[in-house]
């Protein structure tokens, strides 16, 4: 997290309206989210996978409350609502609160989302 970015409350975070990055993305045939990653943005990055052969790309499977999330952080709905959202889909779930934060923060700090 960077330095000068404001450390905020339960509350305030509840009220963010996350947004994807912009990623290709579809579900499978289970319906589960599959983000397509650039590994290299860089032209050495791309050149390197061209020279090996290999796919610029990467493919970020999520599971299914990953997938629910994905779909939701789209810039309407509130950490709130999604929260809301995975109670209601996951309601034997333990600690959904601290888990979708983490998950937040984490695809935050992989720039997937931005929150």
């Amino acid at each position: 997290m960077p330095r000068n970015k404001k450390i905020l409350t339960a509350e305030e975070f509840l009220q963010l309206k996350p947004r994807r990055g912009d990623f290709p993305w579809n579900k499978n045939q289970d319906g589960l989210v599959v983000i397509e990653v650039p590994k290299f943005y860089s032209r050495i990055g791309k050149s390197f996978c061209k020279l090996l052969k290999k796919e610029n790309i990467f493919y970020a499977h999520l599971d299914h409350i990953g997938s629910i999330v994905w779909e939701h952080c789209d810039g309407e709905h509130t950490v709130k609502d999604i929260l809301e959202i995975l109670r209601e889909r996951f309601p034997e779930e333990d600690n959904l609160d601290q888990r979708l934060f983490l998950y937040l923060r984490q695809m935050e700090a992989l720039r997937y989302l931005i929150l």
